[in-house]
């Protein structure tokens, strides 16, 4: 049974999750097209072109990556909803936030696609064209400088622990920046296609309001690095949507004024 104040932590948590995918940026259409809806969740096109991401991430990759994965989680949420009454009226943000308080049967197939289908899209919008302003490098934005110094020390302290974090994470997942409630930001890494949002399934300590993510599931990187996950991601630095990024940290704090 679940206590009202966990109920509460579900309230807070999927208004994180509304506000991680609210500060998107804004960029040309891709050149990939969504496949037509078979329930509520749809695939979006890619904010970029295909090949717009390149050298440092190959367009074949891409395509293969949002045509087919993203495409198949997206499809699979739409089955696992429709087998259970409710669902389908739900949010994306209220089913991955509020995983342990939806049907048995529904978990592991929301944990899995719904994760999938969420976490994506959060990582086409963190990336953009090389060159582009705030693009690479290291973040502009103020604040969003400063909470990195604070919390690690440095820019470049930073992009070793995530790196770490990302090198590290055995078999399929995801590194991530993470506000936390209080403000600060830490480094994590969840499995699969789990993510900080999560309540109930990621430790307390590693749950947050997600700013940038890191997919390190082979099919993000294979055809082009092939087991060379450091190489990849230190490519993927260059295609950092710092903006993007900085919004959501923005957003964050309001949220928690």
């Amino acid at each position: 049974m679940h206590t009202p104040s966990s109920r509460r932590e579900f309230i807070a948590l999927t208004a994180a999750a509304a506000l991680a995918g609210s500060a998107r940026a804004q960029s040309k259409p891709a050149a990939t097209a969504a496949a037509a809806p078979t329930g509520p969740f749809t695939l979006d096109p890619l904010p970029y072109a295909a090949n717009a991401l390149e050298p440092h991430i190959d367009a074949k990759t891409m395509e293969i990556h949002h045509g087919k994965h993203h495409q198949a989680y997206v499809n699979n949420l739409n089955t696992a909803v429709k087998a259970s009454a409710g669902l389908e009226k739900k949010s994306l943000e209220e089913l991955i936030g509020g995983i342990s308080f939806l049907p048995e049967s529904a978990q592991t197939p929301v944990r899995n696609n719904g994760g999938g289908h969420w976490n994506h899209t959060f990582f086409w919008e963190s990336m953009a064209a090389p060159g582009g302003a705030g693009v690479g490098g290291a973040p502009e934005d103020t604040a969003l400088s400063a909470g990195i110094t604070k919390a690690f020390g440095d820019f470049d302290k930073f992009k070793a622990k995530f790196g770490e974090a990302a090198t590290k994470r055995f078999g399929s997942g995801w590194a991530w920046l993470i506000a936390k409630e209080d403000g600060s930001l830490a480094v994590v890494s969840t499995p699969n296609q789990d993510n900080p949002l999560m309540q109930g399934i990621v430790p307390n300590t590693d749950r947050g309001t997600p700013l940038l993510g890191l997919d390190v599931w082979e099919h993000a990187y294979y055809l082009n690095y092939q087991n060379r996950r450091p190489e990849y991601i230190a490519a993927w630095w260059n295609v950092v949507n710092w903006p993007a990024v900085a919004a959501r940290l923005k957003a964050a704090g309001k949220k928690g004024k």
